[in-house]
């Protein structure tokens, strides 16, 4: 189960807490971001080409807008870009000590948006279902540190960490009402090898899950059994996303924070080549 294939590097850098790998299908371009660091990274693989953007708050997911520009998952709430770079707020929460962590784009183009507290306290956080018109339904109410979501290619699975369990758990979903239900443990990752963090799911419908503090990814099949383990050498990914005109490379984001002697590749983006196969994610729908 245990191997190591080529990974690349696609970018170094040396991002505080880089998270949230998103592939736009529309700009040919994979979206990242540095949480603690407040700034949004795009990256082009066929030229090289590479931006990068401050927001003026600690971000936790960026993802893009099926009508242009992106949505943010930010510390007070949840925000538009337009494509002529105006800014608006779509739903604002204002929590003393929480901020927004990972988020995900549903298949019917909700945004599903995870909090946390920066102290960590047990159950501060949250996850919510974002509409496009900016209505909220809280999913769940008892969360530490939101991370991962992703569904599986026919819509009826969701998965979800909240990565101090140690669990990846899933759900049953229903697409035409997006309501969730059957909570159940999928996955668990032993002591000693890390917590889980992002995820996403290939067309295969197995899970790939990004271990932090771990040094590795994980693929799990969809029976939840673990199917392969790839040592990486930084021991903080964060999390991971297919990208590429074919949906072929695995990208993986890195972290330094909190690390006393980071890796050098601590921080940067990492990138398996033609790995797997991975499933068109949906953008935002508002």
């Amino acid at each position: 189960m245990t191997n190591s294939p080529a990974y690349e590097v696609a970018v170094r850098a040396e991002a505080t807490l880089g998270e949230g790998p998103t592939w736009d299908p529309a700009t040919g371009r994979l979206l990242w971001i540095d949480i603690l660091s407040s700034r949004i990274h795009t990256y082009d693989p066929a030229t090289g080409h590479r931006t990068l953007r401050r927001t003026e708050q600690h971000i936790g997911a960026v993802k893009p807008r099926t009508g242009g520009g992106l949505v943010l998952n930010l510390r007070d709430g949840v925000g538009l870009l337009d494509p002529d770079d105006t800014f608006r707020w779509l739903h604002r929460e204002v929590v003393p000590g929480r901020r927004a962590n990972d988020a995900a784009v549903a298949p019917d183009g909700t945004l599903w948006a995870g909090t946390m507290r920066y102290d960590e306290a047990p159950g501060g956080g949250t996850l919510s279902r974002i509409s496009p018109d900016g209505r909220v339904t809280t999913v769940l109410d008892d969360v530490t540190v939101s991370n991962g979501t992703g569904w599986s290619p026919d819509g009826r699975l969701m998965y979800y960490t909240d990565t101090p369990t140690r669990r990846i758990d899933v759900f049953d979903h229903d697409p035409a009402t997006g309501a969730v239900s059957g909570r159940r443990p999928f996955a668990e990752i032993e002591e000693g090898a890390g917590f889980p963090d992002g995820l996403t799911v290939d067309a295969d419908g197995c899970v790939w899950v990004a271990l932090w503090d771990g040094a590795a990814i994980r693929r799990y099949t969809p029976h939840g059994t673990l199917a392969r383990v790839i040592p990486l050498p930084v021991p903080r990914v964060t999390a991971c996303a297919f990208g590429g005109p074919d949906l072929t490379d695995l990208y993986l984001t890195t972290a330094r924070v909190g690390l006393p002697a980071p890796h050098p590749l601590a921080g940067s983006l990492l990138v398996l080549p033609g790995i797997g196969k991975g499933v068109a994610q949906p953008a935002f729908a508002g």
